[in-house]
């Protein structure tokens, strides 16, 4: 172990798994931070985040909840821990200098997966930058599929952090929606053809012209059965994320023609 490594806060170190000096002769813990967050992250799988409190991780590891205490310094920091292990490690991405945009958009879904996956994750509250290996590789793929643009480093972090928010977004009205719609056993494709029956008989030209010409148009008959039953191809999802992008490359051609010109300063940032 480096000196640096020696010299980490607590909850830095259990973040990162840092191996912590031995304390004497014996047999190693039963128990360790691994063991603890990974249970919790189970229990938050299988029956949400309510399910993954500290005494129902103790219950299920069957010790004492005081006993997590050496492992887990609180319940904020057993949620960022939990936050970090869910997310794995990211996806291989496109680096060359024209496929960013590819790159980008591989990241991004690949967090929508997880979300989907794990829809208890995008409900944890956001305290701080990246701070995890995970959450730090995941940072490390996304500068990677921006490595050939000329963006500053303040706009490489602000497109990935605008993307991510998107994702959360996403993520969280597509739980809503199911949620709102859960006691109707309608899908939703169902959903959006009952609303646009409804709607259409109380809506007049005269009083919301452009409201009835929309539902006027078909739109909310034309999902076929099943559109939105992969979320890396929900037409929504995938039209908010193409528009993200299309944003990102406006500062991406921005700060190209800035180092072409010899400009300095202008156009590198979103």
């Amino acid at each position: 172990m480096s000196a640096d490594q020696e010299e980490a806060p607590a909850e830095l170190a259990r973040l990162w798994r840092l191996p912590v000096s031995a304390s004497g002769l014996g047999r190693p813990a039963a128990l360790d931070t691994e063991r603890v967050v990974r249970t919790g992250v189970e229990l938050a799988d299988r029956d949400g985040l309510p399910g993954a409190t500290l005494p129902k991780i103790a219950k299920e590891l069957g010790v004492s909840p005081m006993s997590l205490y050496r492992h887990v310094g609180s319940k904020d920091e057993l949620l960022v821990l939990m936050r970090d292990l869910a997310l794995g490690a990211p996806p291989e991405v496109e680096t060359a200098p024209d496929r960013w945009r590819a790159g980008l958009r591989q990241w991004t879904v690949a967090q929508r997966l997880v979300n989907h996956d794990r829809p208890w994750l995008p409900r944890l509250p956001i305290a701080g930058p990246p701070m995890g290996p995970h959450e730090i590789a995941w940072m490390e793929a996304g500068l990677s599929a921006l490595s050939g643009t000329e963006l500053d480093w303040a706009a490489k972090v602000g497109s990935l952090t605008l993307l991510s928010g998107y994702v959360r977004h996403a993520s969280l009205l597509a739980q809503e929606h199911a949620q709102g719609r859960s006691e109707t056993g309608l899908s939703q494709e169902e959903t959006e053809r009952a609303y646009g029956r409804t709607l259409a008989r109380l809506i007049t030209p005269d009083r919301f012209p452009q409201v009835a010409l929309l539902f006027s148009s078909g739109l909310f008959e034309a999902a076929p059965d099943g559109a939105y039953d992969d979320p890396a191809t929900d037409h929504d999802f995938v039209f908010g994320l193409e528009r993200v992008l299309d944003g990102i490359a406006v500062a991406v051609d921005r700060a190209r023609t800035a180092v072409e010109t010899g400009a300095t300063g202008e156009g590198t940032t979103l």
